[in-house]
């Protein structure tokens, strides 16, 4: 590439997503000032809160898990129990995740109230009668028939208030990430009630492996009305967000998993994300359900808490119609690029079995897509080249004329039919394409842990070797700001060798500054993924090759 047209290109980049940022992208749904005026239904609404006073002594999750009766569940994807004590789901793990490639442990997402790390979900039925008990956290619940909830098995939950009302949960679970729950309240009473009902996402604290990075959103997130909200953990905690919607769903998401719930369909809800000791994002519905004397009601919610596969959560977005549930995943702004392209590369794993080689595949083929806007660009570099000697004349010739010699190099330019920002252009449209490799390596699982050959063993995390302890075969470690390893080095020869397949700055500053180019950029890329390093080296190679042959093919004639 060439140095100039690279450092131009991001500066293009950059400008046209503060732009957008500005003038086109949607405003975020956490601005304050309209936060009044969203919520009129809100400030007027008699629904019950959802607060609940809880003073937790904590507790190791092994006896957190002892001190309450538990129902177990299993499939072929999650393993976890429901505690009997609040019917809450509080205990999950990933059969198929493990920690970290050092760390068989599989990956646990939610666990007891009164852990440190406490992370469960809850749903039930409330009212405004202060005359009747309804279930809580402490409230102890019975089960009836089947002990085991799997994709076969559902269970049956009871409480009896000894005022003449029960409430019954039918929960469900299919072979991957879906809890089902039928909830029900029967009045054998010959009095009338209002009962709202709820569901809620309880955390105790902000995750420890937060990525904290700016392209990627971790924290409470919902689709209400059609509008995708996206609340980071502080802003939570500085003040609270609400909104009224006919439609949606709510959830915490971290980088590879989400927790949320889908509310019942057709209904109206309040959903708030706020922050008293623990963070919760919660729905619960405006209008309620009257329950009339020796009548039942009832009421149907989901409940997803899942690995964010690509395949797992369309395919619940589809089955489910949950609008907008695929942005659980965050593509980002660069929507449309980032998605197929991961389809793509998704594709081309299927067919060669190794994402490291689809990366390639997938490289291959945006060559091939650019192919003709960089032969047009080639062909203008490879003329500027031929044409430095002229160029290096005319600028000896009139370097106490600025403006003469800017007037003979135009008359070239013209005469050659050359322009000189051309070389620009095939690297900007690519930028985009970069940036959303960047972001599907980042927030896709699937790349998780998927290794190419040799020393990559995870796509998604860096290069572990480094030029610094000779890759290895020295018997130190090194710090990891020295870690330099072999596919970035890799990719600044092969950037340094393009270097010089493209004109040089006729300045000899310039000359210079671009000579360094190449190792700054490895120092840069270093702790970026491997996998679009891979994609960055790959692509400098093709693009050499083509370069080489368009160079040979081209001729040009001047007169000194």
């Amino acid at each position: 590439m060439d140095s100039k047209n690279v450092i131009a290109a991001i500066a293009l980049s950059s400008a046209v997503i503060v732009l957008y940022s500005l003038f086109f992208a949607p405003e975020p749904s956490n601005k304050k000032q309209n936060l009044v005026e969203k919520n009129k239904i809100e400030q007027n609404t008699d629904t019950p809160s959802l607060e609940q006073k809880e003073n937790l002594v904590q507790i190791s999750r092994e006896d957190a898990l002892k001190n309450s009766e538990r129902v177990y569940f299993e499939n072929q994807s999650i393993i976890g129990s429901i505690s009997l004590k609040g019917a809450a789901i509080d205990d999950l793990t990933f059969k198929d995740y493990k920690v970290s490639l050092e760390n068989e442990e599989r990956v646990t997402l939610l666990g007891p109230r009164n852990i440190e790390e406490g992370y469960l979900i809850e749903s039930g039925f409330v009212t405004t009668d202060k005359n009747i008990d309804i279930p809580t956290a402490d409230t102890v619940w019975s089960i009836v028939g089947n002990n085991k909830l799997t994709e076969s098995s559902p269970i049956k939950l009871i409480w009896n208030n000894d005022q003449g009302i029960r409430f019954e949960k039918e929960i469900s679970l299919d072979n991957k990430f879906l809890f089902t729950i039928k909830q029900k309240v029967i009045n054998s009473t010959d009095k009338k009630y209002d009962f709202y009902s709820y569901g809620q996402i309880i955390r105790n604290k902000i995750p420890e492996d937060l990525s904290n990075f700016y392209i990627l959103h971790e924290g409470p997130i919902a689709t209400l009305d059609d509008e995708l909200i996206e609340e980071d953990y502080d802003d939570i905690q500085d003040q609270k967000f609400s909104r009224t919607s006919q439609k949606g769903w709510l959830g915490v998401g971290d980088k590879y998993y989400v927790a949320s719930i889908i509310p019942p369909r057709g209904k109206e809800f309040k959903t708030t994300f706020d922050y008293k000791n623990k963070f919760r994002a919660n729905f619960i519905t405006t209008t309620p359900q009257e329950l009339n004397k020796s009548a039942s009601i009832e009421e149907s919610l989901q409940i997803i808490v899942a690995a964010k596969r690509v395949d797992v959560i369309d395919g619940y977005a589809k089955s489910l119609d949950i609008d907008k549930f695929d942005l659980v995943i965050d593509w980002g702004f660069l929507y449309f690029i980032t998605k197929p392209l991961f389809f793509g590369i998704d594709y081309f794993f299927k067919l060669l079995g190794n994402y490291g080689l689809a990366i390639i595949a997938i490289t291959i083929c945006i060559r091939l897509a650019f192919f003709p806007l960089a032969n047009f660009s080639f062909r203008s570099m490879a003329k500027m080249k031929a044409l430095q000697p002229e160029m290096v004349r005319l600028k000896e010739l009139h370097k106490d004329d600025k403006m003469k010699l800017q007037q003979e190099m135009m008359a070239l330019y013209k005469k050659e039919k050359v322009n000189p920002m051309s070389g620009c252009l095939p690297i900007l449209v690519q930028i985009p394409v970069f940036f959303a490799l960047y972001k599907v390596l980042f927030v896709t699982i699937e790349m998780r842990q998927m290794p190419f050959y040799g020393w990559i063993q995870d796509l998604s995390e860096r290069d572990p070797t480094s030029i610094f302890n000779l890759f290895g075969l020295l018997p130190y470690d090194v710090p990891s700001f020295l870690v330099i390893g072999a596919w970035p080095i890799a990719m600044g020869v092969s950037m340094w060798v393009q270097q010089k397949l493209n004109p040089a700055p006729t300045d000899a500053m310039q000359a210079k500054i671009f000579m360094f180019f190449p190792l700054f950029l490895t120092v840069i890329l270093a702790p970026f993924p491997s996998g679009l390093v891979i994609y960055w080296t790959v692509n400098n190679i093709l693009t050499m090759a083509q370069q080489v042959f368009i160079m040979k093919r081209t001729t040009v004639k001047t007169v000194t």
